[in-house]
């Protein structure tokens, strides 16, 4: 059982990143159903909710680069896995997203 009810009551600390990637297709544009073991593990993220940052050597905040909403590319290993209910997240310091997906 977890303690958590949901994402939006684990704020990140520090740069750190929680995101929740985006879900394979199920099924082939011609209705076929793909097995889940077969499904590919997309590399593409939401930014669920984003530290407020580090702090720099003269003292200032440096912020993350990324916030909540946002669409991001994530490496292909790495992340710390949470849990919540059914649904998994992954924390990445921001250092560790690859980029941000703009539309």
């Amino acid at each position: 059982m977890s303690f958590l009810k949901s994402a939006q009551a684990l704020k990140p600390l520090f740069d750190r990143v929680l995101v929740q990637r985006l879900k394979p297709a199920t099924q082939t544009v011609s209705g076929i159903y793909i097995p889940e073991k077969n499904q590919e593990k997309l590399n593409q993220a939401t930014v669920i909710a984003a530290g407020p940052g580090v702090i720099g050597p003269n003292g200032d905040t440096i912020p993350t680069s990324v916030q909540a909403g946002d669409k991001v590319l994530l490496p292909s290993f790495g992340g710390s896995p949470v849990k919540i209910g059914e649904d998994e997240y992954l924390l990445y310091s921001d250092k560790e997203i690859l980029a941000k997906i703009e539309n």
